[in-house]
C-alpha cells in the first residue's frame, strides 16, 4: 500500500514537472518569437528612418540617372522599364520595328495617329503635326522621338527641348547659375544647337533635390505660370518651391511638362496661358487677347492654334482634383520593397496598375474598374469622332465657299468658328486620358466643339442666301471709289 501511494505521488508530481516543462518551454518560445518580432521592427524601423544608403556624392549637376540609381536601386529599376511598351485600349503604343537610318537611327517607333486616323492630317494641314505624328510612348523615349520626329522636315525652336528633356542643368549653364536667365537664351536656340546641351530624357535631378530628395520645380515655365494662376485665385507672390504641399508637388512636378503652352514672341519664350484661369474657355480667351495663332490653316485660312499635352489642366476640373487625388497617386503609386515604401518610377498607365494605382481607393474587382474606365473613354472617343467629322464638313464648307468668291471679310465669322472648334477639338485630342481625367468636362468641350462647326456652317449659310460680296464684286467697288 504505501509502495503504490508512493508510486501514485510521484507520478503525479512527474506529471506536474511535464507540464511545467512544456508550459515554460512553450512560454519561452512565444518570448523568444516576440524578441524576435521586436527586434525585426525596430530594424525596418531603423532601415526606413534611412531610406537610402549614399553611395556616391550628387550635387546639383549630377545629371545621368544611373548614377542617382547608385544611391537609390528600388526606384532606379523601375524607372527603367518606362522603356516598355504596352498598348490600352486608347492609349500606349505597341512597339513597331523599323529599319534605321543615317537620319534616323530609331530601330523602334510607335505607331502613326495620321495613319490610324487621317482627318487629323485634315485638322493639322499646314502645320508640322500633319507630317509626322505617333503614339506617345514612355519617358525613356521622349528625347530620342523628339529629335527624330518627321516635323523635324521643318524647322523646330530649341524650346520644344523644355518638356522633351532633362534640361535643368543646361538652363544653369546658360544662365551662369541663374536659371531664369539660362532658360530665355535656351528657348531662342534652334533645335539642333538645344539639342547639344542635353543628354538625357527627364530625370532624376529634374524633380528631386540632390542633398535632401525633397520635390522641387525646376522648369520656370510652371513657376511663373503657376504664379499667376495663383494671383487669380488671391494668393500674390506665389513661389512653388516654398508654399506648395508635399502631395500638391506630387501633381506640380508633373505639370512641368504635362500642360498647354506656347511659345511666345521671336524669343520663343515657352509660356503657359493661364493668366485668366486655366479652363479651356479662359486660356482660349488669353490667346484672343494677345493675338496667338500657331499658324493659317491650310485649307480654310483661319487663324488656328495647336494644343499640346493639357493633362494638367483637364484634370483639374476632374473629380480626382476635387479629392486631392495628384498624379504621382496613380500615375506613380507607392509600393512597399521590403521594409521600403517608395513610389513605382514606372510611369505609366494606371489601367496597367489597377491593383496599386486604383485598388487603394477603390475596393471593387479589377475588371469592373477598368469596365468603368473604359465606359467613360469609349463615351469621349465617340464624340470626338461626331467633333472630327464635324469639323471636317465645316472646313469643306468654308472651302467651297472660298472657291465660290466670297470674300475673306464675309467669311470671319465662319473662321472663328473653325478657330474655336479646332482647339476644342484638339485640346481633348492631344491630352491623353480620352476624357478620363474630367469625364463631364471633355463631354462639354466637345459638345461646344459640335456646336461651333455648326453656328460656323449657319454663318456660311447665312452669307450665301443673303447675297454676301465676292471678292471680284468688292475689287469693282473699291475701283469705283477710286
Amino acid at each position: 500500500m504505501r509502495h503504490q501511494w508512493i508510486s501514485r505521488i510521484g507520478s503525479r508530481f512527474g506529471g506536474q514537472l511535464l507540464k511545467y516543462g512544456v508550459v515554460t518551454g512553450l512560454a519561452a518560445l512565444v518570448t523568444v518569437g516576440a524578441l524576435a518580432l521586436l527586434l525585426n521592427i525596430l530594424e525596418r524601423k531603423r532601415e526606413a528612418q534611412n531610406p537610402f544608403f549614399r553611395v556616391v556624392e550628387l550635387t546639383d549637376e549630377t545629371t545621368d540617372p544611373a548614377v542617382w540609381g547608385k544611391n537609390f536601386p528600388i526606384q532606379y529599376d523601375s524607372y527603367k522599364r518606362t522603356v516598355d511598351q504596352v498598348r490600352t485600349r486608347y492609349g500606349g503604343s505597341e512597339a513597331l520595328p523599323r529599319t534605321p537610318t543615317q537620319a534616323d537611327p530609331r530601330s523602334v517607333v510607335a505607331q502613326s495617329k495620321l495613319e490610324e486616323d487621317p482627318r487629323l492630317k485634315t485638322l493639322w494641314a499646314g502645320y508640322a503635326f500633319a507630317l509626322d505624328t505617333r503614339e506617345d510612348r514612355g519617358h525613356a523615349y521622349m528625347l530620342e522621338d523628339a529629335t527624330f520626329t518627321g516635323r523635324q522636315a521643318r524647322p523646330q525652336p530649341g524650346a520644344c527641348l523644355n518638356c522633351h528633356s532633362s534640361v535643368y542643368t543646361a538652363y544653369k549653364k546658360l544662365g551662369d547659375g541663374d536659371i531664369m536667365k539660362g532658360f530665355e537664351r535656351f528657348n531662342a536656340l534652334p533645335f539642333a544647337e538645344a539639342r547639344k546641351l542635353v543628354e538625357h530624357p527627364v530625370a532624376c535631378i529634374d524633380c528631386h533635390d540632390p542633398e535632401t530628395m525633397q520635390l522641387r520645380i525646376t522648369r520656370p515655365a510652371f513657376i511663373e505660370g503657376i504664379r499667376q494662376l495663383k494671383a487669380r485665385e488671391g494668393i500674390p507672390d506665389y513661389d512653388v518651391n516654398r508654399m506648395a504641399t508635399r502631395q500638391e508637388m506630387r501633381t506640380y512636378v508633373c505639370a512641368q511638362c504635362h500642360v498647354e503652352y506656347y511659345f511666345k514672341g521671336e524669343s520663343k519664350r515657352l509660356t503657359f496661358p493661364w493668366t485668366h484661369g486655366i479652363k479651356i474657355e479662359e486660356i482660349l480667351a488669353y490667346y484672343d487677347e494677345h493675338g496667338v495663332k500657331d499658324w493659317n490653316h491650310a485649307e480654310t485660312g483661319a487663324p488656328v492654334l495647336k494644343v499640346q499635352h493639357p493633362e494638367f489642366e483637364l484634370w483639374s476640373q476632374g473629380i480626382h482634383a476635387r479629392s486631392g487625388v495628384s498624379c504621382a497617386d496613380c500615375h506613380m503609386p507607392y509600393q512597399r520593397v521590403g521594409a521600403f515604401k517608395v513610389s513605382d518610377h514606372h510611369v505609366r498607365s494606371p489601367m496597367l496598375n489597377v491593383h496599386r494605382a486604383c485598388q487603394t481607393c477603390h475596393p471593387w474587382p479589377e475588371d469592373e474598374l477598368k469596365a468603368r474606365v473604359h465606359a467613360i473613354q469609349d463615351r469621349t472617343h465617340q464624340l470626338r469622332d461626331r467633333a472630327l467629322d464635324a469639323l471636317m464638313d465645316l472646313i469643306a464648307d468654308i472651302r467651297a465657299a472660298r472657291e465660290a468668291g466670297l470674300d475673306e471679310r464675309g467669311l470671319q465669322e465662319a473662321l472663328d468658328y473653325h478657330r474655336k472648334a479646332q482647339f476644342y477639338i484638339d485640346f481633348i485630342e492631344a491630352e491623353n486620358s480620352t476624357g478620363f481625367h474630367a469625364p463631364e468636362e471633355a463631354a462639354r468641350i466637345l459638345a461646344e466643339a459640335i456646336d461651333f462647326c455648326r453656328r460656323g456652317q449657319t454663318a456660311l449659310r447665312k452669307l450665301a442666301t443673303s447675297g454676301g460680296p465676292t471678292t471680284a464684286a468688292l475689287a469693282r467697288d473699291e475701283a469705283n471709289d477710286l
